[in-house]
């Protein structure tokens, strides 16, 4: 059955990287698949968790919040702090983004320092997890590599990319990059986060309501696979135009 965008079963939405969208942020995207746009930043802070000098962790810190924006669906979607609390989808998100970022920096060569990563998501279409992750691992490098520039590093942490897709089975096919009709709708909902060599950081799926075969699953990887190889190029397209001299004058009051 065709999709109702027109890709093929393997095909990705249109990836792109739009950067330093927020100016004071130490780096930002404001990255998109296809309709869903999300603000990922990263900001760079002195010291460390108490449970880390508790507990005397070398090495610094890194940690991710996430939430929607009121304006990113059709129904407005109120702020969790009007309603006094995290919902727990926003939770599960957040920790997925940390993990997911945690598995490709080097903490200890960040020194004492807490690295914040906020994605804002702008629009939701479907795969604003994965989008969230796709472009705070870019936000992330251009902090580090802003403060290679300013002295303040002597090398970027971050020693591999990491990005992440969806698939999922949708009126019986195998679909990559799910958009909202397609995700609502899916009998199987995959998210897969893996490192620029496809080494894999999560894989979270399960059948709506459905059962899965092996065959299934197996294209479901490849798919994704796949698809991670063409993030990881555009990724590398979006960090080689970056100059991390540009505004690294923000970096004068740190430290």
């Amino acid at each position: 059955m065709n999709r109702i965008d027109g890709r093929a079963n393997d095909q990705l939405r249109e990836v792109s990287f739009q950067l330093d969208i927020a100016p004071l942020a130490h780096g930002s995207v404001l990255v998109s698949f296809g309709e869903t746009q999300v603000i990922c930043s990263a900001m760079i802070e002195k010291g460390v968790p108490r449970w880390m000098m508790h507990q005397n962790v070398a090495g610094g810190w890194l940690t991710a919040e996430y939430s929607m924006l009121p304006y990113s669906t059709l129904q407005r979607k109120p702020r969790d702090i009007s309603r006094g609390k995290l919902d727990g989808r926003s939770s599960e998100i957040q920790r997925l983004i940390g993990r997911s970022l945690r598995a490709v920096v080097d903490l200890k060569k960040l020194g004492q320092r807490t690295l914040w990563v906020d994605c804002d998501v702008l629009r939701a279409d479907g795969g604003t997890r994965t989008a969230s992750i796709t472009g705070a691992c870019v936000a992330v490098e251009m902090a580090f590599q802003r403060f290679v520039a300013a002295g303040k590093l002597d090398a970027s942490p971050m020693d591999r990319l990491a990005a992440a897709v969806s698939a999922g089975i949708w009126e019986g096919e195998s679909r990559l990059d799910l958009n909202y009709h397609e995700d609502k709708d899916a009998s199987v909902d995959f998210n897969y986060a893996m490192t620029s060599d496809f080494e894999l950081i999560e894989m979270q799926g399960s059948g709506e309501e459905a059962t899965f075969t092996e065959e299934q699953m197996l294209e479901m990887l490849s798919y994704s696979k796949q698809g991670i190889a063409t993030i990881v190029e555009k990724q590398n397209e979006a960090l080689r135009a970056f100059d991390p001299t540009a505004n690294v004058d923000l970096l004068a009051r740190f430290e």
